[in-house]
């Protein structure tokens, strides 16, 4: 089964997010626990945690439905020891915030060089930073998401993916989610059958499809391997309605949540509508 679902608003308390969800037909969805442009947040209260499990039971999201997002200005892979120390307390918090939940999922950005050290060494320091946090956690799954290659964020291949999950020493609590604009922008084409195909496979081969725990579905502004990310509407870029077909009619795909990002947030529930209308 499909669980197609988009990125919410949690304004006004996380428990709103589920409500917000069922309102656009989503059968699955993304939320930030805390605001995600700053780096602090009090904590969650018993209250709100009890009404979000409560509002995600009533309108049948399961943990397995649900892929929360950290904060953006969190860097695994910082090069400078003091702002690396404070992207770790401050993931650290995102992940406690998620098991209060009773979530099973932790969707982030690998991290960034910022143009100081080698890509190697991000790496390096960003699989630490996961196997701290992992040693000060019960059972969250971090799941990586894919990068377009901007700048000098890590992530925007298969191969950099896969050399982090093979420094991470608990491999069951590491994952990766798929941002097809991403993936698009970093030179990976899923637009017709064969290049969609040729795609998933390399993935497979290099990470291995069994780490796929989520997909962010957005077409892309943007020619494939442009390295810049910019969201379109589902069958309005440069990927086109097809790609968003195989993935819709593919099994591997089924009992995760698919979560749209596309700009228009007025317009997700009809997105919603198109994505179960291609499966055949």
């Amino acid at each position: 089964m499909k669980y197609i679902g988009a990125h919410v608003s949690a304004g006004g308390g996380v428990q709103n997010a589920p409500l917000h969800a069922q309102e656009i037909g989503a059968k699955s969805f993304a939320l930030f626990t805390k605001n995600q442009r700053q780096w602090h947040a009090k904590p969650l209260e018993d209250k709100d945690i009890s009404a979000f499990k409560k509002n995600c039971s009533q309108y049948g999201f399961s943990s397995k439905q649900i892929l929360p997002h950290d904060s953006y200005l969190i860097n695994l892979g910082h090069p400078e020891k003091d702002a690396l120390e404070k992207s770790r307390t401050a993931f650290l918090d995102e992940v406690e915030r998620c098991e209060l939940l009773g979530l099973n999922y932790l969707n982030f950005h690998p991290g960034s060089t910022l143009n100081r050290i080698t890509s190697e060494n991000c790496i390096d320091i960003i699989a630490e930073s996961l196997n701290l946090t992992i040693e000060k956690t019960r059972n969250l799954i971090l799941v990586l998401e894919t990068t377009a290659g901007m700048g000098s964020s890590v992530g925007s291949s298969f191969k950099e993916l896969a050399q982090i999950i093979g420094k991470v020493q608990n491999k069951s609590r590491i994952g990766v989610c798929i941002d097809t604009c991403h993936i698009f922008a970093a030179g990976y084409d899923i637009g017709t059958k064969k290049k969609y195909e040729e795609t998933i496979k390399r993935f497979e081969n290099k990470i291995g499809i069994q780490y796929l725990k989520g997909i962010h579905l957005n077409d892309s502004k943007k020619e494939c391997g442009s390295r810049i990310d910019r969201h379109a509407p589902i069958g309005k870029g440069f990927i086109g309605i097809g790609g968003f077909s195989f993935i819709m009619n593919d099994e591997r795909f089924d009992d995760m949540p698919l979560i749209l990002e596309t700009p228009d947030r007025e317009n997700w529930k009809n997105e919603i509508k198109l994505l179960y209308d291609l499966i055949e």
